[in-house]
């Protein structure tokens, strides 16, 4: 019992520094939306001559709404190229050296991206920031890779989902506090230094690597493991895409549509709301639009939780696109309170999260799982970078300072309302492929630990992998 007691402690205790490795970055990486006005806003109101241009002037970095979408796109696009190699390359070397590699490739982007708001008015500004957004983008989507690595290893069984909702939690946890922090941050110590501190907190995080490789590399060779892992990923090829199943690829798509509708719609949320809805200040305004990460971070866990309990992962998966639907709908075509919108946007996102990446896991073997989550990355950031070009299009390139009509946001929320449709057909049949494929990631969670007990790993006798009950955890 004291052994078993220690063992899950060692787990848990190695999953809380795994969780703090993306929470930096997860700060940073919305910091933008917050501080839109203040990117798009003019280089000086010194000038201004008349009293109502004064009142609405915000003084900022001076980039036009299509200058700024391009630093959502390009940190998708450098994803969407990246991850792929990157996953491959943790599958060969291992996980240990991805998570110290690309957490300090974070560090170095998130610092290029504050030298870069130094430079405004020059043409230094936007070529600085983008090389920025680009190693940020590169490393951040590369690390969630080798982190999820990790947490397939110590977790994959019956608590897989409740430990990637753990994770998601404390990733969200970093945007929730963006939106809360860094609007009064800014009022008081001005843009240039409020992107340096969010480069401190990816300093933190680079000290979380540290600690969860070392937990890591203790825990596998107690296990008598270490050895063994690292013969598996000297067999890796990359090659093996080609093995990867109808059912994955499936799933690869509908993660695609449904973060298609999330992400390009976080990234412009805060000027929406003030552009279509009166009395809303810009702190306000980043409020509600992050109101979709504070309700995701309450409901993770508890979503893992009842996703490991019940399974049904694919239906769950189709139940939340469907329910996602009208969201956008009430966007595009009322005038509801946007707090609404968002906060049910939030609870959509937990369960559909929550059962569509450990999916992966069910359906890759453990030595592929970089490649296959780098590949799922890789699509998914393609998507989204292509989505944010579209809204960058469809808001046009007027004046910084003026609210953007209507009818321009109505076509947005129409073009993020296709691609949740778009992600119910797929998730639709991603369940009838599933189903012909064996069921495994629609089965309810007492069909799935019969599974596991018919087909015991070599290491299921490992102390450290059973609980007090003696059940195995890692299958």
């Amino acid at each position: 019992m004291v052994q078993a007691a220690a063992t899950a402690y060692y787990r848990f205790t190695l999953l809380i520094f795994n969780c703090l490795l993306t929470f930096g970055s997860y700060f940073c990486f919305d910091m933008p939306s917050v501080l839109q006005q203040q990117f798009q806003g003019n280089l000086t109101c010194l000038n201004s001559t008349e009293s109502n241009e004064t009142t609405n002037c915000v003084e900022g970095l001076g980039m036009t709404p299509q200058q700024y979408n391009l630093l959502y796109a390009i940190y998708a696009w450098t994803n969407a190229v990246v991850v792929t190699l990157s996953g491959f390359l943790t599958d060969k070397l291992g996980s240990r050296v991805g998570i110290n590699l690309f957490s300090f490739l974070i560090v170095l982007g998130s610092a290029t991206f504050a030298l870069g708001s130094h430079f405004k008015g020059t043409s230094y500004l936007l070529p600085l920031m983008l090389i920025g957004r680009l190693l940020f983008g590169s490393s951040n989507g590369s690390l969630i890779i080798a982190q999820d690595r990790i947490i397939a290893f110590w977790f994959k069984g019956r608590e897989l989902s409740l430990a990637f909702g753990l994770h998601l939690t404390c990733s969200r946890l970093g945007s929730v506090l963006n939106f809360f922090l860094t609007p009064s941050f800014e009022r008081n110590f001005g843009i240039q230094w409020t992107l340096w501190g969010g480069m401190l907190l990816c300093v933190l995080s680079f000290f979380s690597a540290i600690i969860v490789s070392v937990l890591d590399k203790v825990g596998t060779k107690q296990l008598g493991l270490d050895a063994l892992l690292q013969e598996e990923s000297k067999k890796v090829r990359f090659r093996d895409i080609r093995h990867l199943s109808l059912r994955y690829w499936l799933l690869v798509v509908t993660i695609m549509f449904f973060y298609n509708g999330i992400f390009p719609f976080v990234a412009d949320a805060s000027k929406f709301i003030q552009d279509k809805y009166s009395g809303y200040s810009q702190q306000e305004a980043s409020y509600i639009a992050g109101a979709i990460y504070d309700s995701s971070l309450l409901l993770f866990s508890i979503a893992g939780i009842l996703v490991d309990y019940v399974g049904l992962r694919a239906i769950i998966a189709l139940i939340s696109a469907v329910l996602t639907l009208p969201v956008f709908a009430l966007l595009a075509f009322t005038f509801v309170p946007p707090l609404v919108s968002t906060i049910w946007l939030g609870i959509t996102y937990s369960f559909a999260a929550a059962s569509l990446w450990p999916s992966v896991f069910l359906v890759v073997p453990h030595a592929n799982i970089g490649i296959a989550l780098g590949l799922a990355t890789s699509v998914q950031m393609i998507g989204i970078g292509l989505c944010h070009l579209v809204v960058g299009q469809l808001l046009g390139n007027q004046s910084r300072n003026l609210k953007i009509l209507v009818w321009h946001w109505q076509q947005v929320m129409i073009f993020l309302l296709a691609n949740i449709i778009s992600c119910v057909i797929a998730s639709i049949f991603l369940n009838i492929v599933d189903k012909w494929e064996g069921g495994a990631l629609n089965m309810t969670t007492k069909h799935s630990e019969s599974a596991q007990q018919e087909t015991p790993e070599p290491s299921e006798t490992s102390p450290l992998l059973r609980d007090s009950s003696g059940e195995n955890r890692i299958n």
